[in-house]
């Protein structure tokens, strides 16, 4: 199985190899990789046996980030993170939340960042309704893809910051 792939072949995928294996999956735009997301991909892989990674899509990221987002469009960010040696799938989502990936493939853990109220996000719900658990990451202040544009904004003197 190629490492970017569909939510069904993840499904299938896990149905045939789940025993015995902790399943860990995380989420989110990562839409200019920095240090803050490896670091995140990193602990995500620590809890468990296959991290799987969901990355919004296109239309999802410019509905939650507006209409000049992604900088980088979803083929390159999930190959740019199937790269990564931590990462055992990426898979694209299209809803603003990953509430249905959640529920098809039913991971043993969800790791989100801590800039996150655990208790307040919609998947939350979703991973305790089967049973599975929340672990929260650290956030690295000041390590963001918003961050990142605005400095790099600046250093070329355009002073609109609406990203």
């Amino acid at each position: 199985m190629d490492k970017i792939t569909t939510a069904t072949e993840l499904e299938k995928y896990i149905s045939e190899n789940r025993t015995g294996r902790k399943i860990v999956f995380t989420n989110g735009c990562f839409d200019l990789i920095h240090s803050g997301h490896i670091r995140l991909l990193q602990f995500a892989a620590s809890c468990g046996d296959v991290l799987i990674v969901g990355i919004n899509s296109d239309s999802s990221v410019k509905r939650l980030k507006g209409d000049k987002r992604p900088i980088v469009p979803e083929n390159e960010r999930a190959e740019v993170l199937a790269a990564l040696a931590c990462v055992d799938f990426v898979t694209v989502f299209s809803e603003d939340t990953p509430c249905s990936l959640i529920e098809r493939i039913r991971p043993d853990i969800h790791v989100k960042g801590g800039d996150y109220d655990m208790d307040k996000i919609p998947e939350a719900a979703v991973i305790r309704s089967y049973g599975g658990r929340m672990e929260r990451f650290s956030f690295v202040e000041g390590h963001s893809s918003t961050n990142i544009i605005g400095r790099v904004l600046d250093a070329y003197g355009n002073t609109e910051r609406s990203v």
